[in-house]
């Protein structure tokens, strides 16, 4: 027997999807001359009646706003009291990925002397820490607010940093805090339904963040032991695997992996990176893949807590998007050059 409250919820986020801004209005937003006028286009959206209610002057207050609404719209999803624990559960844990973000740019600020740039997402940010954590001079006080958060399963990745210095010890410390982040899913994953689809989904969301690690590596010639920055419970690309890579050109990369659905993603990355001279085109590359890998597995999916899992991935994407867009936008960057970068 069908369970009403997952089909109560699922209706629910399913339905907000028509809300969502679409590409062909994304298209026209991208030919306006100035923030504003861009947003005019998008009113009726869910995204953009939240914007006309709140005054925007620069796109730094649009980008803080954005972020507000990513957070506003998966509190409210989690609020349903007629809603299956599971569906709670899966979104606490896979948005403790913008903890794991903030306490990666708190380790850049403690390293560069510089006040960190945080995103006002995740526990942190919900618990009125985020501006302390912005300021922390060293790691002492990020343990602190870590411990303070609820967050102590980052606590020993923070810890590793602390009698490390330069490049290769944030690289490491960062390496630790995806493995923490990716274990909790892990363990996430086995108390909810449809626990197997979630799983496997993870494993090759975990290939796709060691793909990029080592892509980066090799191509910009890193002088970082990547393997043991590689991340456990990949699907196909294991740490096993990633120090094997880590041995290739760049232009053997996709031939190595052939006979893996990552063989085209490879050789897309070094296409798009030959075109661009950007190390940023590796991530740009994998986001794209990230996105259409989650749209197959769960797009999908009904009844299940994998509908709330869908609708955070999608508003995110909604939002990389829109940010882009508003960005070039407001710099007047040629739009041509941002279309290649639009997820959809």
């Amino acid at each position: 027997m069908i369970d009403p409250r997952y089909a109560f919820i699922s209706a629910y986020l399913k339905g907000e999807e028509s809300t969502a801004i679409t590409m062909n209005q994304m298209g026209e937003m991208l030919r306006m001359d100035n923030i504003h006028d861009a947003l005019a286009l998008v009113r009726e959206t869910d995204v953009g009646s939240y914007l006309e209610q709140l005054p925007v002057e620069t796109f730094d207050d649009l980008d803080m706003l954005l972020w507000h609404y990513l957070a506003s719209c998966v509190g409210y999803a989690e609020s349903f009291k007629f809603s299956p624990p599971d569906m709670a559960r899966v979104s606490r844990a896979y948005m403790a990925k913008y903890d794991v973000l903030n306490i990666k740019a708190a380790l850049l600020g403690i390293s560069t002397g510089r006040k960190a740039s945080l995103i006002p997402v995740g526990d942190i940010s919900d618990r009125g820490l985020l501006d302390e954590l912005s300021a922390a001079e060293d790691t002492g006080k990020i343990i602190e607010i870590l411990t303070a958060s609820g967050l102590r399963d980052y606590v020993p990745a923070v810890e590793s940093y602390t009698n490390g210095e330069g490049i290769k010890a944030r690289a490491l410390a960062e390496a630790r805090l995806e493995s923490a982040y990716y274990k909790s899913l892990q363990h996430m994953i086995r108390r909810v339904k449809d626990g197997s689809v979630l799983f496997q989904t993870m494993g090759m969301i975990i290939d796709l963040a060691n793909l990029q690690i080592v892509s980066r590596t090799i191509i910009a010639g890193l002088k970082v032991d990547a393997v043991q920055c590689a991340i456990a419970g990949g699907y196909l690309i294991t740490e096993d695997t990633v120090k094997e890579l880590l041995s290739l050109k760049p232009a053997d990369l996709h031939r190595h992996l052939e006979d893996t659905q990552y063989s085209d993603i490879a050789e897309e990355i070094l296409l798009c990176h030959d075109r661009t001279r950007s190390i940023t085109a590796v991530q740009d590359v994998i986001d794209k893949h990230r996105f259409k890998l989650l749209r197959e597995m769960l797009a999908p999916r009904v009844l299940s807590p994998l509908v709330m899992l869908w609708y955070i991935v999608s508003k995110e994407t909604e939002i990389r998007n829109l940010r882009l867009i508003l960005k070039a936008v407001n710099d007047n960057v040629s739009r041509e050059e941002i279309k290649p970068y639009l997820v959809s």
